[in-house]
């Protein structure tokens, strides 16, 4: 199937990365911002999982979660 708007491109973005993670740095990056990432983590709009359980692990954040609320650069 050959995506034929917008929301059909998006569609299949998010459904692609659904399965892929960022790191934190890179996911605050994306959305604006540390405090808007933890905001957003918090509200449950991103997933977000700490694999292993130690003060300085790395958080592992679902990537399609983070592109939908990706900050616009051009603004």
């Amino acid at each position: 199937m050959i995506p034929n708007t917008e929301k059909d491109v998006l569609n299949a973005i998010f459904l692609a990365m659904d399965g892929r993670t960022f790191g934190q740095r890179e996911s605050a990056s994306i959305v604006g911002g540390l405090k808007r990432l933890l905001v957003l983590m918090e509200q449950g709009k991103i997933r977000a999982e700490k694999r292993i359980n130690k003060q300085n692990g790395k958080w592992y954040c679902n990537a399609a979660d983070v592109l939908r609320y990706a900050k616009n650069p051009f603004n």
